[in-house]
């Protein structure tokens, strides 16, 4: 791939050419990427910038935030070029909406953000990330005098306009699609710039790899384990295949190497926590993932049904999770509907 075509110039194309987004969301997406940038400058400092270790406060989850949780949660709250095209924002750090001060007419687009994803390997060293997603508002009256709401981001996963995540690892790396498949874009750190390195990235259909936190087996329902059994019997089992288990216990790193080679990626419900319906949050991870890993020809259900198609009734719902190559997503989606139909029968 060509190292000549930076994140600006792909953004004005598919403005202007493909008609895949307007002026606002352009400069919208280049203000995340200049934000992701100073995260990730932030990072790359570790214990030189004071940044590792506790920040000794809870976020709305009640998870103990880190220090670096806290800096990058401020950088995108502070950016200072956000304009007029971006009403308000939410993430995963905070209780409630965050409504961009001093802006008539209103902007038209929502932010919603996982600041920090997979916090707990920073003090380690090992790749974490932010995710991001946009809406447009409902309501199309840009000079609407009515505040921005919660209400107004509950919206499902199919009606993003933009999706994407900067993982953190040995090369910073930002990946987006706004409907057009999944690019992905390196920073240039000698020019400072995004490049596309890859461009219309596509999921292998089958895989040989899952990710799953084991230790959680024996929390899991019946339609999980019966997939990962048979995983683990290898070829000697009914899959006649040999798999290998990869789990980095940050999302953002899991999914990339998905994206780049395939894999399936399971977060499901367990009998931990009956009464939630998962562990992950449907509106700062599981739909911006779930419409990537989509736009790349993989699939994502939270077991029973598309995850896009959830309709969210909170900002922090919570969502079990699977995604990735497609014909194993779709495995183990079956295996949950033919224990919900046997238990209906029962």
């Amino acid at each position: 791939m060509s190292n000549s075509i930076s994140l600006t110039r792909y953004l004005v194309e598919q403005q202007r050419t493909k008609g895949r987004i307007t002026p606002e969301l352009r400069l919208l997406l280049e203000v995340v990427a200049r934000a992701c940038k100073r995260i990730s400058i932030s990072v790359n400092k570790g214990a030189l910038g004071d940044i590792l270790g506790s920040a000794d406060s809870e976020n709305v989850q009640g998870e103990v935030q880190k220090k670096l949780d806290v800096i990058a949660n401020e950088v995108l709250i502070e950016a200072n070029e956000w304009g007029g095209h971006l009403a308000a924002m939410a993430s995963e750090e905070m209780d409630t909406i965050y409504v961009v001060p001093n802006r008539f007419p209103q902007g038209e687009y929502l932010l919603m953000f996982d600041p920090l994803d997979g916090s707990s390997n920073i003090d380690v060293n090992v790749s974490i990330g932010t995710i991001f997603s946009v809406l447009k508002k409902q309501n199309d009256r840009t000079d609407a005098i009515e505040p921005v709401s919660e209400q107004d981001f509950l919206q499902p996963g199919n009606q993003q306009v933009a999706a994407g995540y900067c993982v953190y690892g040995p090369q910073t790396t930002l990946v987006l699609t706004v409907g057009d498949g999944v690019a992905m874009f390196t920073l240039d750190r000698e020019q400072g710039s995004w490049m596309l390195t890859a461009d219309q990235v596509r999921i292998p259909e089958d895989t040989k790899e899952f990710a799953i936190n084991m230790s959680n087996m024996r929390h899991w329902d019946a339609p999980v384990r019966r997939y990962i059994d048979e995983c683990l019997a290898g070829k000697e089992g009914p899959r006649g295949k040999d798999f290998n288990m990869r789990w980095i216990a940050s999302m953002v790193a899991d999914v990339h190497r998905i994206m780049t080679r395939g894999g399936v990626f399971m977060y499901p419900w367990d009998k931990r926590e009956p009464d939630k319906p998962g562990k992950l949050r449907l509106m700062y991870e599981a739909n911006p993932m779930g419409w990537l890993v989509e736009q790349a020809g993989g699939a994502a259900t939270n077991g029973r049904q598309r995850i896009l198609d959830v309709e969210p009734t909170k900002l922090h719902q919570r969502v079990s999770v699977i995604l990735g190559s497609r014909n194993e997503v779709e495995r183990v989606t079956q295996y949950h509907l033919e224990a919900d139909s046997a238990a209906s029968k029962a």
